[in-house]
C-alpha cells in the first residue's frame, strides 16, 4: 500500500481524499518510481473542479514529481532500480509511490535535485515551448507575461530576459512586484491598481507588445488583445481566472490583425524526441545558470487541500511542492 489524494467527485479542495492505495507491479513498458517531490499547479484544480475532464473516478491528482526507480516491468531496457528520474504525465502524480510508463520519464543530471525537477517538468517544460517553439523570443522583442510571481511567471520571466527580450509583467501586490523585478522583470504592473493596457501602451511609447503570454485567462482577456502591437501574438496557455469566454474572431481583426493560440504541453512533448530536447534545455538552463528555480512553499502531502486553498487564492508565489 502507498498513499495518495484522490478525487471520488468533482469539486472544492475539499474533495481531496488522503488515503491508502494499492499499487500492482509495473506492467509492461512501466517503471515504478518512489516519489520525492510532487509539483503544485493550476491544472491539478481544473481537473478536480470538473473544468478539465478526467478519464474516470477517483483518480488520483497531479500532473509532475521527480523520484527514484524502485522496478521496472517487461520490456524496460533504459532504466534501473536508482535510477533518478522526473517526468510530466497526466494525472497520479500525488502519491508516494506510483507506475507510470517508462516514455515519459527523464533521467535528471546529477545537479537537479528533486525539488527542481518537481517543477520543471510541467512549468519548466511549458516555458520552454511558449518561448522557443510558440514565439520563439529574439533580441529586442517586448513580451507581456501576466501572473509574473507565478511558479511559470518567474521562470519565464527570466529565461525570456536571458533571451534578450523587454519583459513585461502583471501582478497583484507590491511584493510580487519586486519578486518579478528580481526575475528578469524590466517593468511590473499592478494590475489591481492600473489599467494594465494603458500602462503597457505607456511603457512601450505606443510600440505595444510582440507576444502576450496569459495563463489567467477570464480576468486579463480582452486586455491582453490591447496590450499588442499589429499582427502580434495572443497566446492564451492556462485558465487561472477561469476560461476565455467565446469571443468573435473579428476580434483580431480589430486589433491589428492579431494571431492567437491556445497550446498546451502536450502537443510541444508529444513524441520521445521532443519531450528529450524540451529537458535537455531546461536543464542546460538551470545548470548554466540561466534560470533559478524559485521554490517557495513546500507542503505535505496530507495537507492537499490547504494547498489547493492557498493557490486559488493567489497567496503563493513561485513555485510550490509537495513533499510525500
Amino acid at each position: 500500500m502507498t498513499k495518495a489524494v484522490r478525487v471520488h467527485k468533482v469539486g472544492g479542495p475539499e474533495v481531496l481524499t488522503y488515503e491508502d492505495v494499492e499499487v500492482p507491479p509495473p506492467a509492461n513498458g512501466e517503471v515504478r518510481i518512489r516519489q520525492h517531490a510532487i509539483g503544485l499547479n493550476f491544472i491539478d484544480t481544473y481537473f478536480r473542479s470538473g473544468l478539465y475532464k478526467a478519464p474516470g473516478f477517483p483518480f488520483i491528482a497531479g500532473n509532475e514529481a521527480s523520484g527514484e526507480v524502485v522496478s521496472v516491468g517487461p520490456g524496460v531496457t533504459n532504466f534501473h532500480p536508482g535510477d533518478r528520474v522526473a517526468y510530466y504525465f497526466n494525472l497520479g502524480g500525488y502519491a508516494s509511490e506510483r507506475n507510470i510508463p517508462a516514455d515519459k520519464l527523464v533521467k535528471l543530471p546529477d545537479h537537479i535535485t528533486h525539488e527542481q525537477a518537481a517543477v520543471l517538468m510541467l512549468k519548466g517544460l511549458t516555458v520552454w515551448y511558449l518561448l522557443f517553439k510558440t514565439f520563439p523570443v529574439q533580441p529586442g522583442n517586448r513580451v507581456l507575461i501576466h501572473a509574473a510571481a507565478g511558479g511559470i511567471g518567474l521562470l519565464a520571466c527570466q529565461w525570456a530576459k536571458a533571451l534578450g527580450a523587454n519583459v513585461i509583467g502583471t501582478v497583484g501586490t507590491k511584493e510580487k512586484a519586486d519578486l518579478a523585478l528580481a526575475n528578469g522583470c524590466d517593468h511590473v504592473i499592478l494590475y489591481k491598481e492600473e489599467d494594465f493596457a494603458e500602462r503597457v501602451k505607456q511603457i512601450s511609447r505606443g510600440e505595444l507588445c510582440d507576444v502576450v503570454y496569459d495563463g489567467v485567462g477570464k480576468d486579463t482577456f480582452p486586455g491582453s488583445l490591447k496590450c499588442l502591437r499589429l499582427r502580434g501574438l495572443f497566446v492564451s496557455f492556462g485558465n487561472a481566472s477561469g476560461p476565455v469566454p467565446p469571443f468573435s474572431i473579428a476580434e483580431l481583426n480589430n486589433h491589428g490583425s492579431l494571431f492567437a493560440t491556445r497550446p498546451k504541453l502536450n502537443d510541444y512533448v508529444g513524441t520521445r524526441k521532443e519531450l528529450v530536447e524540451g529537458a535537455d534545455t531546461l536543464f542546460a538552463a538551470v545548470l548554466n545558470g540561466t534560470i533559478r528555480v524559485p521554490i517557495n512553499h513546500a507542503y505535505a502531502l496530507k495537507d492537499a487541500q490547504k494547498a489547493h486553498r492557498d493557490l486559488e487564492s493567489r497567496a503563493t508565489t513561485g513555485s510550490s511542492i509537495f513533499k510525500p
